[in-house]
């Protein structure tokens, strides 16, 4: 049987501020077999990783004078966000910006390398992906996720032209290219199917549905059924499912037996990629918290994640998202 593969969430991101080449080759050093970033878009049509296209939360530029006048008040998808977003910036002057922790509460750690990182472009993260695999000897996969795309198509900005030129340049256009492109929504992995041989993966929450089906009421749950399963089949390699989705928690979080999900998506001829494993006792289920609810730091201490991670491995999942490879390897290694 195939080893699960290990995926760095936003690189080794519970090590270091997420979306920087630090926290990507980080989660190289440790062992993953891929690092994912997560897309947007520029005012100029460039692709940049973040998180979210609302920056504040992730760089300076709340402290830059020069762009106060950006700030704004914007609806995506459906949320209200308050913020500055990438659609509103150039590439240069995204450049000029520098990162910091999206958690500092839960990773103060992670603080002491606030304004070292540039905000990297995709391009420089498939750059990194080749010339690490040239230096160590094994092939290092990328993970991108398109974000929001419904949103940028209306701002007549999208992923694919990029996206695809970048793909096709770094020689990843294959069906074995080592190189999973994934997507909360559906319609845009649908026409990435008639555009790219390269797997497709279809994300899914515990809640809620893809915001471009959402007038035709489609529900991530009904996604998540056999049926759902098969028809995800129709145009994308794996899913990504929310882990509750696979472990179910109780009203008291304690994890409770596996559903079907995993064996549901392989009888349909898909590769299950979980997400997110986090070591911090805020994400964890009761299971695996360890130290005493009393201590004020209690939610950001780390729990038993090796254990977490190996009983999804035991369920038999393909894969799992982690902010933290260097556990991720290590729990494979020791099952």
């Amino acid at each position: 049987m195939t080893q699960p593969i290990i995926i760095a969430h936003r690189g080794a991101s519970g090590l270091r501020p997420e979306h920087t080449l630090a926290a990507y080759q980080l989660g190289i050093d440790q062992g993953a077999d891929f690092i994912e970033p997560d897309l947007v878009l520029t005012k100029d049509g460039h692709l940049v990783c973040r998180h979210e296209n609302e920056i504040g939360g992730t760089t300076d530029v709340s402290a830059r004078p020069e762009f106060a006048d950006r700030k704004k008040v914007q609806v995506i998808d459906g949320e209200r966000h308050e913020g500055w977003f990438t659609e509103d910036f150039t590439l240069a002057e995204i450049k000029t910006l520098r990162c910091k922790e999206r958690l500092p509460q839960l990773r103060p750690g992670n603080m002491a390398y606030d304004g070292q990182f540039e905000v990297p472009t995709f391009e420089e993260v498939l750059q990194l992906a080749k010339e690490q695999s040239a230096r160590i000897g094994r092939t290092i996969g990328v993970y991108p996720e398109t974000k929001h795309p419904t949103w940028f198509e209306g701002l007549g900005l999208s992923f694919d032209a990029p996206l695809l030129a970048l793909i096709q340049r770094y020689g990843l256009d294959a069906p074995d290219a080592p190189i999973f492109i994934q997507s909360f929504e559906v319609t845009n992995l649908k026409r990435l199917r008639t555009k790219t041989k390269a797997p497709l993966v279809q994300l899914m929450a515990k809640d809620g549905g893809p915001f471009d089906l959402e007038k035709a009421g489609v529900s991530y749950a009904s996604m998540a059924t056999a049926a759902g399963l098969k028809e995800i089949a129709t145009y994308a390699n794996g899913v990504g499912p929310e882990k509750v989705l696979i472990l179910p928690r109780d009203g008291a979080n304690r994890t409770l037996n596996p559903t079907s999900f995993v064996q549901d998506a392989h009888a349909a001829g898909l590769v299950v990629h979980p997400w997110t494993f986090r070591a911090e006792n805020y994400f964890l289920a009761e299971d695996y918290r360890k130290g005493q609810t009393t201590d004020p730091t209690y939610l950001a201490q780390h729990g038993d994640l090796i254990a977490e991670t190996q009983a999804f491995m035991a369920a038999g999942v393909d894969g799992v998202f982690s902010d933290f490879p260097g556990i991720a390897f290590a729990a494979r290694a020791s099952r």
